[in-house]
């Protein structure tokens, strides 16, 4: 008995928006007017200018650290422990940039936003041969 009702309960979830008559948004045909302007200006900025400059640093960071450990800490065993930990801090701040990237583009994706930039926003020319 239990199982009939835990089945019944489970269809009755599922086709519960069919009973409200819910209707799907479309993505795609909705504007959100300034605000939607305003989310698509910020995500087509961290998209194309804010990440890259933060991978920049991060990479600028590594270097450094790989030039503290291998060059400049050549006997120096304090100079060593500094560059492995620009390193390792670095290789975590490529990591959590990534997973950033990742949620801001999930939820762009999720809300419509994806693919969506204002005039003012400077894009970059495909390159033609």
């Amino acid at each position: 008995m239990k199982k009939t009702t835990s089945v019944f309960a489970l269809a009755a979830t599922m086709l519960l928006p069919v009973f409200a008559s819910a209707q799907i948004a479309d993505p795609g045909g909705a504007d959100g007017g300034a605000f939607g302007d305003l989310l698509g200006n910020i995500l087509g900025f961290t998209n194309s200018t804010l990440i890259p400059f933060i991978i920049g640093i991060g990479f600028l960071v590594f270097v450094f650290g790989m030039f503290q450990f291998f060059i400049a800490g050549g006997a120096n065993d304090d100079k060593k422990e500094q560059g492995k930990s620009l390193m390792i801090y670095a290789t975590l701040g490529f990591v959590l940039i990534i997973i950033f990237w990742g949620i801001v583009n999930l939820l762009a994706g999720s809300t419509g936003l994806e693919g969506e930039t204002a005039d003012d926003v400077p894009q970059v020319a495909p390159i033609t041969p």
